[in-house]
């Protein structure tokens, strides 16, 4: 079983994919090759459904781990 990455708004649009499977390990082994855009400071992780902090996050076999746009209001 992998790890699932979702990718959402136009993250999806800056890595042309709204979902991607990776192995299991540390988040900077599964971000290799994609954007680094994707962990700017603004950009927001929910790992399984709660917010967490890039820095020292390693995944786990089944995690799911989304990638949550800056979103502007009015």
């Amino acid at each position: 079983m992998a790890v699932r990455l979702v990718f959402l708004g136009r993250l999806a649009d800056l890595v042309g994919a709204r979902t991607r499977e990776v192995a299991p390990g540390p988040l900077s082994a599964a971000l290799a090759g994609l954007p680094d855009d994707l962990l700017g400071p603004r950009v927001k992780l929910a790992l399984n459904g709660a917010l967490v902090q890039a820095e020292g996050l390693v995944l786990a076999e089944g995690d799911e781990l989304a990638f949550l746009p800056p979103v502007s209001g009015g």
